[in-house]
């Protein structure tokens, strides 16, 4: 063949045509790429979120943002990107959430490495470490007077998000978290190294009281555990049920409450004078969890809503009277 006819020829391929009779993918636009993922996202979700998450994608494929896509949008994936394309936009239209999709997530402004093996960070969570945050420098000067430095307990590390953030915001802290699973733990392994985070990472059976002795005194015990009832497991969205992992979820329905007793009792031995337990929980369990924990004899013991409303947060312990907002 003559160098013109392979040069018209390349350029025809390129375009998605083969005059020789064989049949090459048409390779996509930025813009293409999006608009064909969100408009068949939006068979699933709302306009809105298909786009948040089309926009989510794009961003991880081409590594450029809005704007600078919108500035380029008739560029050329290319073959690398489209064959990713393809592969990763079937797993999000099967529901598959973005954040695994990415393996990223953010939280309180860092980017945290996500996988199945860890729930996906979210924002109700983020105000539940501003608050404990909030309530530490309130209450450094008690803190100190115990001349020794502050002491934390996250107890269901995950991907380290609570861990990892309390340790950034309160530097002079020790920090130590505890999972059941080894695969979560090397997330959060990978998440401090990686934001420059000294935590200690511990795996243990938070149920099993015979594991209580790997664990010390602490100030603050903090925990976002599972708490949906196995029943409600086909109420949730798919894209939590079948792909978050179940064992950071559910609880029996014979006890949707086992970790907050388990967390309230272990508190009485090894929570400090001064110390506060923070957890996160079900709206439908609020009050509940609040008389647990007040029948146990904490003091102080108070709900806190999130931002959508939903009574979302406990707090109790405290024998100082420094914390009764």
């Amino acid at each position: 063949m003559s160098e013109a006819f392979l040069s018209t020829y390349e350029d025809l391929k390129y375009s998605g045509f083969d005059i020789l009779g064989f049949i090459f993918t048409i390779m996509l636009s930025y813009s293409q790429a999006f608009y064909g993922l969100k408009e068949r996202l939006q068979q699933m979700y709302e306009a809105s979120e298909a786009a948040a998450i089309s926009h989510s994608f794009m961003e991880y494929l081409t590594g450029l943002g809005k704007l600078d896509r919108l500035d380029k949008k008739d560029v050329l994936l290319t073959t690398a990107q489209q064959e990713l394309y393809e592969t990763k936009t079937k797993e999000i239209a099967a529901g598959k959430p973005i954040q695994y999709v990415t393996g990223s997530a953010w939280f309180m402004g860092r980017e945290f490495c996500v996988n199945d093996h860890v729930l996906i960070p979210r924002p109700e969570t983020e105000e539940l470490v501003e608050w404990i945050v909030e309530d530490v420098n309130k209450r450094r000067p008690i803190l100190n007077d115990q001349e020794r430095v502050l002491s934390v307990l996250d107890i269901g590390t995950g991907s380290g998000c609570i861990p990892i953030s309390l340790k950034l915001a309160l530097p002079g802290a020790e920090v130590t978290s505890c999972d059941i699973s080894a695969d979560a733990l090397s997330v959060a392994r990978n998440n401090a190294s990686k934001l420059q985070s000294e935590i200690c990472l511990i795996q243990t059976d938070f149920l099993d009281a015979s594991d209580h002795n790997k664990l010390g005194m602490y100030d603050v015990i903090v925990s976002n555990p599972p708490y949906i009832p196995v029943s409600e497991k086909d109420r949730l969205d798919k894209n939590v049920r079948d792909f978050e992992p179940g064992i950071a979820l559910f609880v029996p329905d014979s006890d949707a409450l086992v970790f907050y007793r388990a967390i309230a009792i272990f508190g009485k031995e090894h929570l400090s004078r001064n110390g506060y337990i923070y957890c996160e929980m079900d709206a439908a369990h609020a009050q509940e969890c609040k008389t647990l924990f007040e029948q146990l004899g904490y003091q102080d013991v108070c709900i806190k809503k999130d931002m959508h409303g939903n009574w979302r947060m406990l707090r109790a312990g405290g024998k100082d009277e420094s914390l009764t907002s």
